[in-house]
């Protein structure tokens, strides 16, 4: 696998006669590839129907005449004025029915047929005009899906199509009424154009009904997505890629990312730690400037099967950034370290964001790897080293996992919907799941809901699936390692009701959820050998063999050899001693590691990370704070 790195960049933002500077200095940094275009759309259309592409092509022929090669993205997450004027109903609608308004970006309802087919046309055009061009070799399609919250949209254009969707999927109201659950308070439908958004009700709606409407707006996502996709495929054979973000769950990643080639995303680590983590006060002081050390690593490792193998970073962070609540500066040396992290976890390509700070409009409080000024920020120096170091190590390859986690998207739309506990929520399960396995030392591969093959692992973690698919359920039928499934797995039909007989419906597995407990974070449930659950508790019956109760006698883990539920949300404490348990039982090596040090196997070489504030000790080698050590395997 060749490894190589590209920057974000702006040539409309910039003098012209500055293009050839910048695009000198980008390959002197070690750059090979050029992102551009996914904001310009006002720039190729000013005007409805009068296309403006001569700067384009100047930009793109200025680019790859130095040695770099382009990604082109579609401009689709920032329509122009004139557009709102054409398709005035285009805004997206809030949960409390107030319009998004034009001044910013992603100001369009995925729901709208008017914008999607503006997004089509500019697609083909685009296509058209440089789908064979020899510089451009990837395409980004539109730009972070859910950026500020903008895939629910309540708007008309959006209960039309729910309304035409419900009708599809269910045929009748009956079935439609029977399926919810209707009867209850009275709220049976007699026709489908009864039926209204989920919001703005006295109380919480029907859970099904909201449900209902996650799968709805995560499909038109996916069909949104699906038009350009098309498109583009019909003008270039280069790849198609979109950049999803950190820790977003409200559309299905596995569907959008069928129609593409390559899944990449936008690694924030520090904005990530501050704006959508949890943690204690004095772990976030620990990991300032740095980033949680499993973070990046998680979504790497989901990425990367998305991407049906191939991962890319499209934005990585090299400084400070503008948007979260407090923005400090990375450690000196993360820039490299994170661009490694993600090599190591199979990335292809590693593009910082971006190539100059901008010294206007929103985004100019956000770092790149050169100052306004144009002189060298931090990272650039980083950079350079990160090329040099690319150039000088061979190619490290991926390897096979030993362990496993399934990720699913419909259970977090669940979960949101009614997650009967103030702080439960699926990603955040999945994540101390993850961060279990991470500390073990463990390779990790995340999977889908209807993953139909486990042979290649030892260890499966599946927390918190909603419900388990028939492909899955055949795959633990036959999976010979172990598998921990739980906590909330298995516990609702797809409508999100209660089955009968009550769940889980494991092979081969007595086990059942009798009744389940969310805990308030003042308390917890201790187990007998030391440990707690915190967040999360269930009450289980069956006859399978209970391998580990709670202080109390209650089952905390009943299975067999190969499949086991999991009854509680385990401290990290608790998880790793779990985790160490079962790979003692299968015989995988795991490792105890200090507090920040992380470790990924390629097929040729171990990296160790270094994400805490101070050096750390890795079989005698002295790793520094901010640190890369690699060995060969």
């Amino acid at each position: 696998m060749k490894r190589t790195l590209g920057v974000c960049y702006y040539p409309e933002h910039w003098p012209e006669d500055q293009w050839a500077t910048d695009a000198a200095h980008m390959v002197d940094a070690g750059l090979s590839w050029v992102r551009i275009g996914e904001f310009a759309w006002q720039r190729m259309e000013a005007v409805p129907g009068t296309l403006t592409w001569d700067w384009l092509d100047r930009a793109i022929d200025v680019l790859g005449s130095a040695g770099l090669t382009v990604i082109l993205g579609t401009p689709t997450a920032t329509p122009p004025r004139w557009m709102l004027d054409k398709h005035p109903d285009m805004l997206a609608v809030d949960a409390d029915g107030r319009p998004r308004k034009f001044g910013s970006r992603r100001h369009y309802d995925f729901s709208h047929a008017g914008y999607r087919e503006e997004c089509r046309r500019i697609a083909r055009l685009m296509g058209e005009r440089y789908g064979k061009h020899s510089h451009v070799a990837a395409w980004q399609i539109d730009n972070e899906y859910d950026c500020h919250d903008t895939t629910l949209s309540y708007s008309d254009a959006a209960r039309r199509g729910f309304q035409d969707w419900l009708a599809q999927k269910y045929q009748s109201t009956d079935a439609l009424n029977r399926a919810w659950g209707n009867v209850f308070w009275s709220m049976d439908y007699d026709s489908f154009d009864q039926i209204d958004l989920p919001n703005l009700t006295v109380t919480e709606p029907n859970p099904a009904h909201v449900l209902a409407f996650r799968r709805y707006s995560s499909d038109q996502v996916v069909a949104f997505n699906k038009v350009q996709a098309d498109e583009l495929r019909r003008h270039t054979s280069a790849p198609l890629i979109h950049n999803y973000m950190g820790r977003i769950t409200t559309f299905d990643h596995w569907k959008v990312g069928a129609d593409l080639d390559i899944a990449s995303w936008d690694s924030y680590p520090i904005g990530f730690l501050s704006d959508r983590l949890e943690g204690s006060a004095k772990e976030k002081a620990k990991f300032l400037r740095q980033g949680h050390p499993d973070m990046q690593a998680f979504h790497h490792d989901l990425y990367r099967a998305v991407g049906k193998g191939r991962l890319w970073v499209m934005e990585q962070q090299p400084g400070p950034v503008n948007w979260a609540p407090y923005n400090p500066a990375p450690l000196p040396g993360m820039a490299r370290l994170w661009a490694w992290e993600a090599f190591a976890h199979g990335a292809e390509t590693v593009c910082y964001f971006r190539w100059r700070q901008a010294p206007f409009a929103q985004e100019q409080n956000h770092a790149g790897l050169l100052r306004p000024d144009s002189a060298p920020a931090p990272a650039l120096g980083e950079c350079r080293q990160v090329a040099d170091e690319i150039a000088n190590l061979p190619d490290v390859g991926t390897a096979q996992a030993q362990a496993a986690l399934v990720f699913d998207y419909e259970s977090a739309w669940g979960w949101d919907t009614q997650p009967q506990g103030a702080d439960f929520e699926a990603f955040r399960l999945a994540f101390a799941a993850y961060r279990a396995l991470r500390r073990a030392g463990l390779n990790i591969d995340i999977l889908p809901p209807d993953c139909a093959d486990l042979s290649a692992y030892k260890l499966v973690l599946a927390p918190g699936l909603m419900t388990i698919s028939a492909p899955l359920r055949g795959a633990l039928a036959a999976f010979k390692g172990t598998a921990l499934i739980g906590p909330r797995s298995d516990t609702k039909t797809d409508e999100l009701a209660i089955p009968n007989p009550l769940g889980p419906d494991l092979p081969d597995t007595d086990v059942s959820v009798v009744l389940t407990e969310s805990i308030p974070p003042n308390a917890k449930i201790k187990l007998q050998g030391g440990g707690t659950f915190r967040h999360w508790f269930e009450h289980l019956e069956g006859n399978a063999p209970v391998h580990l109760s709670t202080k109390a006698g209650q089952p905390a883990i009943m299975g067999g050899d190969n499949l086991r539920y999991l009854a509680g949300w385990p401290d990290d404490a608790t998880f790793d001693a779990i985790i160490g348990g079962l790979c003692d039982a299968l015989d995988l090596p795991s490792y105890t590691l200090p507090d920040g040090l992380r470790i990924r196997e390629t097929a040729t070489h171990r990296f160790v990370f270094n994400y805490a504030p101070d050096a750390q000790v890795w079989n005698g080698t002295i790793v520094p704070a901010a640190g890369v050590h690699w060995e060969a395997l």
